[in-house]
């Protein structure tokens, strides 16, 4: 499992620029974000997910490195942050994987000790930290955030299956009503079984031992409309982006996001970690998108939905999908030079799965599909359609900058993970987080349909949570960057140059 990012701020940041936002401006340059401050609170598992309440200007940081809690950080001088407090969250049960603020209020996704079993979404006071509500939701809520608005809370509920994959939940999607008494409704996705087999003609995964629709499904992150009225969530280890009615709380649609070719021009990947350089070039192999954190910015009428696409494999004891080309059996016919592309400096340490490529059914792989997409990507809210990827930029804008890890080259590249947007002074900007290359991509996206790369921001090691702050809910009264880095605790924040 992943942990993934959320923030107060994500519905706000992820919608389009609103009369709100431009009621306070500040004329920034969104390409000159620059580091202004950072705090290392621990370890490994530290600094996972931050939130921000500008009522109390204050971060709540999940951190899982010793003890299951939220730090509690004054942000009032992002320059001078400190630790002031934690919540404690054993009482609720095992990892706290997501934090979400509004209104002053905290909402903080908690896995149950039996991962499998039904998790908690904890509400708790942003002032004095007492709880509010408990509301039990799916297994392994994996993901938290509110509705724009703030009278609904939404849950990711992951459902992943135990060690030898007997228990496997299923996947479901919370939807919490503030106004109600903190009502939960639960959906799941056992209404799609009879479409399966049209879904997976367009690359929708459904591949677990034994596992049916409802089941195979994991849900991973979710954004929100600005009028709080639809939902999306990535179906990470599916291949697929599902559609929410908040309204009528129910399921209305799943995207499947189909293949990238990396066999064509622009789209080339370095797949191996054994060949002494980095060297991009076309390779017979698909990348499965696989996004992870997923962000809507609206525009003209259509939610464009941003995709950090990371990939994701499934590894248990008793059942393992990931296969190197170097291991695996090539169609003669399709493959003429597999004896060449198996060998360790070309394809032969590339990942890719075992569940798919065998098209013909005779024990060999007549396509070759590998985990993630090293890329964004922007796609139709209204009906999941392709609108832009990033192709292969994220690889090679970090390679110039000297921060492409080639011992990455293998798996997922950059592993794009992280994703959130904002307004920065007449800009619509998106930021990627990478965990792999410890960076994170800035892009003007005025223009959603051909987003434009601005600048490479170096992090603490394996980014996590990336939270955009707008100017008018910052402490500074600036545009900021909050980056969260799992690997060494550390939390940075960058902040843009003002243009006199």
């Amino acid at each position: 499992m992943k942990r993934i990012f959320t923030s107060i701020l994500i519905a706000a940041t992820l919608a389009s620029c609103t009369t709100t936002e431009n009621d306070f401006f500040v004329n920034e340059d969104a390409a000159t974000f620059a580091e202004v401050g950072s705090i290392d609170i621990g370890e490994t598992g530290a600094a996972e997910i931050s939130a921000y309440d500008p009522q109390t200007k204050r971060l709540f940081v999940v951190n899982n490195s010793a003890v299951n809690k939220i730090d509690v950080l004054d942000f009032a001088d992002p320059s001078n942050i400190k630790v002031i407090s934690s919540i404690l969250v054993a009482p609720y049960g095992g990892f706290v994987n997501s934090v979400s603020v509004s209104n002053g209020k905290l909402a903080a996704a908690i896995e149950s000790t039996d991962k499998q079993a039904p998790g908690k979404i904890v509400v708790f006071n942003t002032t004095d930290y007492k709880e509010i509500k408990s509301i039990t939701v799916g297994a392994l809520p994996d993901m938290v955030t509110f509705s724009p608005d703030g009278k609904f809370i939404l849950s990711a509920n992951e459902g992943e299956p135990n060690a030898s994959y007997s228990n496997d939940p299923v996947g479901s999607i919370s939807i919490i009503s503030v106004d109600e008494n903190y009502a939960v409704t639960t959906l799941d996705f056992a209404g799609y079984e009879g479409q399966l087999s049209a879904l997976k003609t367009k690359g929708f995964r459904v591949f677990g031992p034994n596992a049916s629709l409802a089941k195979d499904v994991e849900p991973e992150y979710i954004t929100v409309s600005s009028d709080s009225k639809t939902a999306w969530v990535t179906l990470q280890e599916n291949n697929a982006i599902a559609k929410i009615s908040i309204a009528s709380k129910t399921i209305t649609n799943v995207f499947p996001l189909g293949f990238k070719s990396y066999n064509v021009d622009g789209n080339e990947i370095d797949p191996s970690d054994k060949d002494n350089t980095i060297a991009f070039g076309k390779w017979p192999v698909k990348g499965m998108y696989q996004p992870d954190a997923i962000a809507v910015y609206e525009a003209g009428g259509v939610p464009y939905l941003f995709t950090a696409n990371e990939g994701d494999a499934r590894e248990y004891d008793t059942f393992v999908e990931t296969l190197r080309i170097g291991k695996a059996k090539l169609d003669a016919t399709v493959f003429p030079n597999a004896t060449t592309l198996k060998t360790d400096p070309v394809l032969g340490r590339l990942n890719i799965t075992s569940t798919l490529g065998d098209t013909d059914g005779d024990g060999d792989y007549d396509e070759l599909y590998s985990f993630g997409a090293r890329s964004f990507s922007v796609w139709n809210g209204n009906d999941g359609s392709l609108i832009f990827d990033s192709k292969k930029e994220l690889d090679t804008q970090c390679a110039t900058a000297g921060l492409y890890d080639d011992t990455r080259s293998d798996d997922k590249g950059v592993e794009p993970e992280g994703i959130a947007t904002g307004m920065v002074g007449n800009k619509k900007v998106v930021f990627v987080g990478m965990e792999r290359s410890d960076a994170v991509a800035v892009y003007d996206i005025t223009n959603p349909k051909a987003p434009v790369f601005l600048q490479l921001l170096k992090t603490g090691d394996a980014p996590e949570g990336v939270m955009f702050i707008p100017a008018k809910d910052s402490p500074t009264k600036k545009s900021l960057l909050v980056v969260s880095s799992e690997n060494d605790g550390v939390i940075k924040v960058f902040q843009p140059k003002t243009i006199m």
